[in-house]
This record gives structure tokens, sequence and C-alpha cells, in this order.
């Protein structure tokens, strides 16, 4: 049976030091206090997410006891790049880029998260440091699990096995996004992309430019401005001004 720990001051409502942050001399971020009396509920989040399919509902409840929710404003930075990784992170509201610096020093953003996802996972098992900069795109709610929390879980063998489990379903869906990446063509991941970020939308409001949505669908900025030109004159996407409208015909394309 798996044992779930006391967490002190877990529900305290605590105001938190405000901190400045910059990245590439243009994000300056504040954390804004933990929310007490609207968060949402913490295992009902865990159960949705992708992340942990397949494990019990007994694990579930032992992350749910271990999890600490915090709400951050718009451009806050959650963690810097080579920072010392103490946590993993779950969205459960808003979106997060995960930035990272290429050796010229350009920003460059990786993916972006949506609710429901986790990451900084890396820090678990194969990366003491955190490989990119998350930084949040809109207002968030995050749920933190620290690292020692997770640790003193596995040391539980039920928690351990569900573990482990959900891991290699991690593992088989990760080689599938790789698959994608390596035998579509651009527009076929730009497509997938939106649908896996917003749905099948006529209208969408994206929270990143055109240069960092090209480096999430591994395309070059100038490929995706020549894929966008063609889908305007086939009238079944336009972007203008940070609003992407579409037509059935993109999502239907073959």
């Amino acid at each position: 049976m798996i044992k779930v720990p006391h967490v002190e001051n877990a529900d305290i409502d605590v105001d938190q030091e405000n901190r400045i942050f910059s990245f590439s001399s243009c994000f300056q971020v504040r954390f804004v206090r933990r929310i007490k009396g609207t968060q949402m509920n913490t295992y009902e989040l865990i159960r949705q997410a992708r992340f942990f399919e397949g494990i019990s509902r007994q694990s579930m409840n032992a992350l749910a006891s271990v999890c600490v929710q915090s709400e951050l404003r718009r451009k806050s930075v959650l963690f810097h790049e080579s920072e010392p990784g103490e946590a993993m992170f779950l969205l459960a509201r808003g979106r997060v880029g995960l930035h990272k610096l290429t050796p010229e020093g350009q920003e460059v953003v990786i993916k972006v998260m949506k609710p429901g996802e986790v990451f900084a996972e890396v820090i678990l098992f194969e990366e003491k440091h955190y490989p990119v900069t998350a930084i949040a795109l809109t207002d968030v709610l995050v749920l933190k699990i620290l690292r020692r929390d997770l640790f003193g879980l596995l040391r539980q063998e039920d928690f351990r096995n569900d573990f482990i489990a959900m891991l290699l379903h991690k593992q088989r869906y990760l080689a599938d996004q790789i698959r994608r990446l390596t035998s579509e063509d651009v527009e076929d991941r730009l497509r997938a992309f939106l649908r896996e970020q917003y749905g099948e939308r006529e209208q969408i409001t994206v929270e990143i430019n055109k240069k960092q949505l090209a480096a999430a669908i591994g395309a070059t900025p100038e490929t995706l401005s020549r894929l966008l030109r063609q889908l305007r004159r086939r009238k079944c996407l336009v972007w203008d001004e940070g609003i992407i409208t579409t037509t059935k015909s993109f999502w239907h394309s073959a």
C-alpha cells in the first residue's frame, strides 16, 4: 500500500517575495502569490494529464499530496536554462514556452506547453540542471512536484512500479513524435501543432510569434513564411496580428 506523506504548509496562503528576472533583455517578470481557496482539484489535474496515464488511483493520490499549486503572471520565468533542477511541473492553465539559447545567443522556442502537459521531468533522472528556460506565455497555474518529494515516493514499491510503467508509455509517445517530425512535411507539422495546441478551431489566438512557431515545428522561419503565403493564396489559413483564421479545407487537407 502506498503511503501518502505529510506535507507541511502545503495549503497555507503565502505571499511570495516579488522577484524580477530578465531574459534576452526583453522579458521582465514577477512572481505572484499562491492563491488559497481558488485552487483547482489537484487529483483531477493529475488524473487528466496524459503524462500520468496508467498509474493507479493510490499513486495519483500520493502525487497529489506532494504537489504545490502556484499562479504566475504572463512573462514570468519558472526557471532558467542551466539552473539546478529542483522540480518538475504540470501545467494546469495557460501556456508555457520552453526556450533554449543557441550557441549564437539566439532565443529559440522548442515547445509550447498546453494545459495537462508535464515539463522539466528530465531533471528527475537524466539532468541535474534545467536544459531550457520556461516562460509563461499567458497567466498560468502550475503544479510543482519537488524532486526530493518524488524520490521519496519512488522508495515505495507500488508507486515505483506504476511510475516505471508510465515512463515506458511516455517513451513510446516520444518515439511517435520523432517519427512525425522526420516523416511529415511542414504543412502537416503545422496542422498537427495547431490541432494539438488549440484544437480544430476557425479562429486561434497564438501566444508566440512566427519565428518561435517555426522552431516549434522544426522548420526555418523562411520555410514557414513561404508556407503561410501558400496557405493564404489557397484561402485556407491566414495569420494576421496574432490571430490565425482557418477554413475546413486546412484541417482536412490530404
